[in-house]
């Protein structure tokens, strides 16, 4: 077989390149960001059905790297990494739940969650950061002057950083805005070891400072405007048509803040389709919460510009963001894939991660967001009774517990609990516990 390559080049097209070793983020051309550009006509030389054996034939192992979601498909992210660089923690294989109740009340034929949060740490950041940490593991050991690796959050991105940087032995720092992060999201950086900087800002805030520090080639750049963290993430979308017998869903909904995922989740289904392992092409739709949605404005303007906006404080706290990074990556791909955007208040998407848990998930407000916009997006027609729709769950509810209690107690602003379930009070008393009990069944 052809030795396979990939180097980075400008994904604004302006002709830069640069091999995946420099340490470099944007064009110096044109300021656009960087995508890596595989060699195609190599990959092309293996048949659909050769990949989709080797796929699956690593899938069938526990064993790392090969059992990884990831590195099971290396030859799609950094084909020239050595297997010895490799820094995994047994990220991706995630299920994939079908969700027949709430299916059938929306009239779909079928409604999935791709469960991402079923990972090291708890959310889809893990499918991204280990290609990037497994990077700078092989810079560092071809000299590669690299300090640390550093990264502004939300919560997610830290926690994935901080656990893989801590595998790999190589220090992190974590810029977070304070008092914007769950308590469970802000202890997995410190559990880890990493340098935390918890910043009087927001995430744009943060984002503005950790590129300014980042300037200094010492400190590697580890958000989703390094193309190297969209090389894994883009593996959400093979596994999920891996999961499917390699036939795609009518649609993939995603949830949307700095939409480096959104442009991910394109560049998979595209290399899928290019390659022969999928043979049409699905719908994408981002998803955005009301109180942060640049891309739902733009879009709406038929994505003529994108404005930047305050993002107010929203229960979906990881999409909370009004600059986002990735915005050209993510139109580009929603282009091409003939997608949508919409947007979920905060009762919309408090009752639709209710509703999903009623069938056994403990949704995260994000993936409450998705949900909320596919039941507006068939209420307006534009999914059509009877379609198939998967969903990125993107984290762990159970890192947003605050949240799930504020549901149940009624206690969360803004949001009027439809499906609240809190527990019945009652005395230690038989009787009382039997007519309690006379309605079940």
């Amino acid at each position: 077989m052809t030795a396979l390559k990939a180097h980075y080049a400008c994904s604004e097209g302006c002709g830069f390149t640069a091999s995946l070793w420099d340490v470099v983020y944007r064009c110096p051309k044109c300021e656009g960001l960087l995508e890596v550009a595989h060699d195609e006509a190599a990959l092309r030389a293996v048949p659909a059905a050769e990949w989709k054996r080797r796929f699956e034939s690593r899938f069938a192992t526990s064993r790392l790297p090969d059992g990884s979601g990831v590195w099971g498909k290396r030859e799609w992210a950094l084909p020239e990494l050595p297997v010895e660089d490799i820094v995994s923690l047994g990220e991706g294989r995630v299920p994939l739940k079908p969700m027949p109740r709430m299916a059938a009340e929306l009239g779909l034929s079928s409604l999935m969650l791709k469960e991402c949060g079923v990972s090291p740490t708890g959310s889809f950041k893990d499918w991204g950061m280990t290609v990037l940490v497994s990077a700078v593991k092989h810079l560092r050991s071809r000299g590669t002057p690299i300090r640390a690796v550093a990264c502004a959050s939300t919560g997610d991105t830290s926690a994935a950083l901080s656990a893989y940087a801590a595998a790999a032995g190589i220090p992190a720092v974590v810029f977070l805005p304070k008092n914007k992060v769950s308590l469970a999201q802000l202890v997995q950086p410190i559990a880890n070891g990493a340098r935390v900087l918890s910043l009087d800002t927001d995430f744009d805030g943060c984002m503005k400072l950790v590129q300014a520090v980042t300037a200094d080639t010492g400190l590697y750049l580890a958000n989703s405007m390094n193309s190297l963290r969209i090389e894994g993430q883009k593996m959400i979308a093979v596994e999920l048509c891996q999961d499917l017998g390699w036939e795609p869903p009518d649609w993939i909904v995603i949830p949307g803040g700095n939409l480096g995922n959104a442009s991910a989740l394109g560049r998979g289904l595209d290399l899928l389709h290019t390659l022969g392992l999928i043979t049409r092409r699905p719908r994408i739709a981002v998803a955005q919460a009301q109180r942060a949605n640049p891309l739902l404005r733009s879009f709406r303007g038929g994505f003529q510009e994108l404005t930047p906006m305050q993002a107010e404080a929203t229960l979906a706290s990881a999409i909370q963001i009004g600059n986002p990074v990735s915005y050209r990556r993510a139109v580009k791909m929603l282009r091409a894939f003939d997608g949508v955007v919409e947007e979920a208040t905060e009762s919309e998407l408090a009752n639709a991660a209710a509703r999903a848990d009623r069938e056994g998930t403990f949704t995260c407000p994000q993936t409450g967001v998705a949900l909320a916009a596919v039941e507006k997006l068939v209420a307006q027609g534009v999914m059509a009774k009877g379609a198939s729709v998967a969903v990125v769950a993107t984290a762990h509810g159970l890192k947003f517990a605050d949240f799930k209690v504020g549901y149940h107690r009624g206690t969360l602003a803004d949001v009027k609990a439809a499906h609240a379930n809190p527990p019945v009070e009652l005395p230690a008393d038989l009787s009382a516990v039997r007519a309690a009990l006379k309605d079940l069944g």
